[in-house]
Formats: C-alpha cells, sequence, structure tokens
C-alpha cells in the first residue's frame, strides 16, 4: 500500500471583510492509520467529496478550506458523530475494512476540535471588528445517484443550489438570505437557462457548522450553508467542466457587494 504524505489539517487566510468562505469537505488528505483502515475506492471518497468547493472558497478574501477527507472527520457533523462508524452514516457505503480502534477515533474527533477551535478564532476576530459577519458554508451535491446512465434526479426537489438556513433566526437574518437568494438566482451560468435555480430549505437545511454558528453568535453571526448541485462535473467520474465552475464561483463572489450592504455595510 501506498503510504500517503502527511497533509495539514486546513489552509487559509482571513482579511478585512465580515463574510467568511468556510469548504468543510474539499479536502481528500488521509493521515496514514486512517488510510491503512479505509476500504473505500479513490473514486468513491472523491464522489462524497465537494471537489471544486476550495476554489470557490479561495474567491473570498477570508476563508478556512479542510484539507483532510470527510472520511477520517467530517466537519459538517457533531463530534461525536463525525467519525463514520457504518454504512447507515456514509451514504450505504463500506467505509473501514474493520471497526476503528477507539484510539484512532479519539484522534479523529480531536482533529473537529482543532479546526473548530481555528474557526472560533477566525469568527471571533470578525464579531470584533464588524459586529455581524457572514459564512458562506460552501458545498456540494449528488444528483445522479441511480448511476451515470441514469436519469439525474427530479429538478423539482434539486435546485441548482440549495440554501439551507434550517438554524437562522428568519426574524434577525431573513433580509440577508432574501438578498444573497435573489442575487445569486439572477445569476447567468452557461447550461442552466435563463438564471440559476436558487431556492431555500428544499433538499438540505444545513448541518452541524452552520448551527454551531449559530449558537456560538446568536445575534451577530450567519452562516449560509450552500449546497450546489454537481451539474458543473461529472460526479461519477469527478471530471470538472472548468467553465461551468468558474461561472458558478463568479456567481457566487457576486453576491457579496448585496449581502454586506444587508449587514448594514457599504461593501469596499
Amino acid at each position: 500500500m501506498e503510504v500517503p504524505e502527511p497533509v495539514a489539517l486546513w489552509w487559509g487566510q482571513e482579511a478585512d471583510s465580515p463574510v467568511v468562505a468556510v469548504a468543510a469537505h474539499a479536502g481528500h488528505g488521509l493521515r496514514e492509520e486512517i488510510a491503512a483502515r479505509l476500504a473505500l475506492t479513490g473514486p468513491d471518497r472523491l464522489r462524497e467529496e465537494d471537489r471544486g468547493t476550495a476554489d470557490w472558497a479561495i474567491r473570498f478574501p477570508s476563508h478556512l478550506v479542510a484539507a483532510r477527507s470527510r472520511f477520517e472527520f467530517d466537519l459538517n457533523r457533531p463530534r461525536e458523530e463525525a467519525v463514520y462508524r457504518g454504512p447507515e452514516d456514509a451514504w450505504g457505503l463500506e467505509v473501514w475494512r474493520e471497526p476503528l480502534p477507539p484510539d484512532v477515533v479519539a484522534r479523529s474527533r480531536a482533529a473537529h476540535d482543532a479546526f473548530y477551535a481555528v474557526l472560533a478564532q477566525v469568527l471571533d476576530r470578525a464579531e470584533v471588528a464588524f459586529g455581524r459577519f457572514v459564512v458562506y458554508c460552501l458545498h456540494s451535491y449528488n444528483h445522479r445517484r441511480g448511476g451515470p446512465d441514469a436519469p439525474p434526479a427530479d429538478p423539482a426537489g434539486h435546485p441548482d443550489v440549495n440554501v439551507g438556513t434550517g438554524s437562522m433566526d428568519r426574524a434577525r437574518w431573513g433580509p440577508l438570505i432574501d438578498r444573497f437568494i435573489d442575487d445569486l438566482g439572477s445569476a447567468k451560468v452557461p447550461s442552466r437557462g435563463e438564471h440559476l435555480d436558487v431556492r431555500e430549505n428544499v433538499c438540505f437545511k444545513g448541518r452541524e457548522l452552520p448551527r454551531w454558528i449559530h449558537e456560538r453568535y446568536p445575534e451577530t453571526g450567519s452562516a449560509l450553508a450552500i449546497e450546489v448541485k454537481k451539474f458543473y462535473m461529472d460526479e461519477h467520474t469527478g471530471e470538472i467542466d472548468h467553465e461551468l465552475h468558474h461561472a458558478v464561483g463568479d456567481a457566487l463572489a457576486a453576491t457579496v457587494p448585496g449581502v454586506i450592504e444587508s449587514l448594514g455595510f457599504r461593501h469596499r
């Protein structure tokens, strides 16, 4: 077995902005003791990881990108559920060759803790600097689970972009949510008709990362769980259509002035 090179837990940068992009499932790296126990092939892993979301995150001056695979620890699940234990946790996939020893699980959970500690530092500073902030939680989702030759999932229940706001206080953040959805929906992206189909809480409502932000910063922090359907790539081969992928990044970046205005600031 090829021994993987050590991979950092995350990478990113901070800037003078109340908008922070986080790509929690962008990573593909694994520490050696996890790679040795994994039953999944590389393509199976890639299909459930959010390939391409790191490239969107770096469009934002402040960003934090996970470098490790969600199959080592899932940053969008609570600490106790962050390590997949069986197929019921992982879309029916057999993840492990054998059950993980407790010490291996503990080290993965410690890495989960470390990421959240760094994110807390970044957001604490944003709160002090701006008073209010918004996090773009960037994800992608599969819509051809029946196989490469099966029809895609029904668009009625699978928009181009699902904006999860399930843990947000809409009375407080409603104007920001609406502005983001309107601005992103007005974007023209090749092959997507006149405009992107952007809807709220259709197939995802957001999970642990936005929930944690809203609990920690109930009056000052907002987090949009942004799930982009993988229309910009072949989810079975991992091949990205770079024109479409870039256009999605342009559309996401173009929402920043309106979101900053909704926070009560002028865009600089």
